[in-house]
């Protein structure tokens, strides 16, 4: 049976979607293309009609987890408390508890260093178009200005969310969190004075 364009769109979506909330709970190298396939409801011989690779899958889904998240800060507040709001709801329990809804950065971060190109490629663009959407928060009229800064932020946070998902201790992960944020805030602060 032959579906049309659509049908074949809507299932390379699928398994996209599926892929990454898959590759964020178990990483990259923990996520096999039979268990990818099963996620998206399908088997592992419709894989090749939709990727010519596991990596080609792996770049598509890291580029639209990050595009997912880049769209979700529409929401936020103008100005620092956008940033503020961000940077709360980034450092929180519930975002810490829950990887696969989360933040691909934090999840797969230590594994994307060793991907190819393509990937490599796919995760900065990613991450750029949130930097400078934050960064436009912080500096409209120059968000050039607060690209860097907006970076060490951000890379703040996925190192303390990396660090809070990795400790046993229930009670210190949720400290370091809470410091995390004071940090963030601190660093935010201190931006905008300069």
């Amino acid at each position: 049976m032959r579906y049309g364009k659509e049908h074949k769109q809507a299932t390379r979506q699928r398994i996209i979607e599926t892929a990454g909330r898959r590759l964020k709970r178990d990483g990259i190298d923990g996520s096999g293309v039979a268990t990818l396939m099963a996620d998206a409801g399908l088997t592992n011989g419709a894989f090749y009609a939709h990727f010519a690779s596991k990596e080609d899958l792996v770049a598509t889904a890291v580029a639209h987890q990050l595009r997912t998240q880049y769209e979700g800060l529409d929401g936020l507040a103008p100005g620092r408390a956008g940033v503020e709001q961000l940077v709360r709801a980034y450092l929180s329990p519930e975002h810490r508890d829950n990887p696969e809804d989360g933040c691909p950065s934090a999840a797969l971060l230590d594994e994307i260093r060793r991907c190819t190109d393509t990937t490599k490629q796919a995760y900065t663009d990613g991450v750029l178009a949130v930097v400078d959407d934050i960064a436009a928060h912080l500096a409209p009229h120059d968000p050039p200005s607060a690209r860097v800064k907006v970076l060490s932020i951000y890379a703040l946070m996925i190192g303390t969310l990396q660090l809070s998902r990795a400790l046993a201790d229930r009670e210190l992960a949720d400290k370091v969190l809470e410091q995390g944020i004071h940090n963030a805030l601190t660093v935010l602060d201190a931006n905008q004075q300069s």
